[in-house]
């Protein structure tokens, strides 16, 4: 699952993110028909989803606060975490919009490295905390993201 560059199967525009989610891979489209590969968590059976939403926002270590729907799945969690090195999100987060509504789904980092190319999450894409953040220096606000299943 390590990052590199391969020839792009997802006919999208240099600087698109396409997420596999049965391969278990994001892309990166570049230039000259290339694109750079990592490996992926995705959603567990129930939590997957597809669509094109962009990044609205970028966040290095942030702060996690679960969402209401994850609370009642896990009263147990945290209702806030600082940003940090025990934090779920890693050492960077790209939060996914639609239009300008937040969907509440990330790409991030994580610090569990033996759930990438796993389907574990509820829905967020989870990267190792060094793909994370070298994806994190290549996008920008308003990066399309395609999410395919």
């Amino acid at each position: 699952m390590t990052r590199e560059i391969v020839s792009d199967p997802t006919n999208e525009r240099p600087g698109t993110i396409t997420i596999d989610t049965q391969g278990r891979y994001l892309y990166l489209s570049l230039a000259n028909g290339k694109a750079m590969r990592y490996g992926i968590g995705v959603g567990r059976e129930g939590f997957t989803w597809k669509g094109r939403v962009h990044i609205g926002r970028k966040e290095a270590w942030p702060d996690w606060t679960p969402p209401k729907e994850m609370l009642k799945r896990r009263p147990d969690l945290p209702r806030h975490m600082a940003g940090g090195e025990d934090n779920p999100l890693g050492a960077r987060a790209m939060y996914l919009y639609s239009g300008e509504k937040d969907t509440m789904f990330r790409i991030h980092g994580s610090n569990e490295s033996w759930t990438i190319g796993q389907a574990v999450s509820s829905g967020c894409i989870r990267m190792t905390n060094d793909d994370v953040t070298d994806l994190f220096s290549r996008v920008k606000v308003g990066t399309a993201v395609v999410v395919r299943s």
